[in-house]
């Protein structure tokens, strides 16, 4: 795929997507952590549903370590692996207290050194909270970058690299939602909708003339 190519691609998806953003309900940079934090193996509106409760009540590091593990589990029993989290996110709470002045911080480093946050999470806390150019490679911009052949790789930090060194220096920033609601909405994993697909004429995924007769038949 050329550089010709992947602007149309990232043009065209700016226009389709003209406000990308997180899906995850938040009011804060704290409350973007605790949900990110929340939504691995999750969906969104999961979390969305549980972090609703849970703000009502505690949003801040202070007020979610007074819960404790078993009352912070209470909010977030319904989202998957649950206990893993909420000890996870007890730690966090401590950990900024202790460590950052109760500040989510904005280093890779110190993001990555809190309890439940790896790299793909510090990446999406620097991007969404402190617009730093970072590329959160989820489960959809890793299908997407293998699928249209933006950035194929056999491992996550392979593609995340090859988007870094790849996408358009000005779409760079949006690019990380851009891919996310593209992949979540419209090139989904088993039933791509390629005939309503923006960039279809664009993308290399080998099996999409599959897909768009699949959908033509169906329409």
């Amino acid at each position: 795929m050329n550089a010709e190519k992947r602007y149309e691609i990232f043009r065209r998806l700016s226009i389709a997507i003209p406000h990308p953003a997180t899906e995850l309900k938040h009011s804060s940079t704290f409350e973007l952590l605790i949900a990110v934090i929340l939504s691995a193996q999750a969906t969104d509106k999961g979390v969305n549903l549980a972090t609703e409760r849970l703000y009502a009540v505690a949003n801040t590091p202070e007020t979610i370590l007074a819960l404790g593990v078993e009352g912070l589990e209470r909010y977030i029993k319904t989202i998957g692996l649950y206990r893993a989290k909420a000890k996870n996110v007890i730690a966090t709470c401590q950990t900024l207290i202790d460590f950052h002045n109760s500040q989510v911080p904005d280093t890779r480093e110190a993001l990555e050194a809190l309890p439940g946050v790896g790299r793909k999470t510090a990446n999406v806390i620097l991007n969404t909270a402190f617009g730093q150019p970072t590329i959160a490679v989820d489960t959809h911009l890793f299908r997407l970058g293998n699928r249209i052949k933006l950035a194929s790789g056999k491992t996550v930090l392979e593609v995340e690299r090859k988007y870094e060194n790849t996408i358009p220096k000005q779409f760079i920033h949006d690019a990380h939602h851009l891919l996310i609601l593209h992949g979540r909405y419209t090139c989904t994993a088993r039933k791509p909708k390629c005939a309503e697909c923006c960039i279809e004429d664009l993308c290399e995924y080998q099996a999409k003339e599959y897909a768009s007769s699949d959908r033509l038949l169906m329409s």
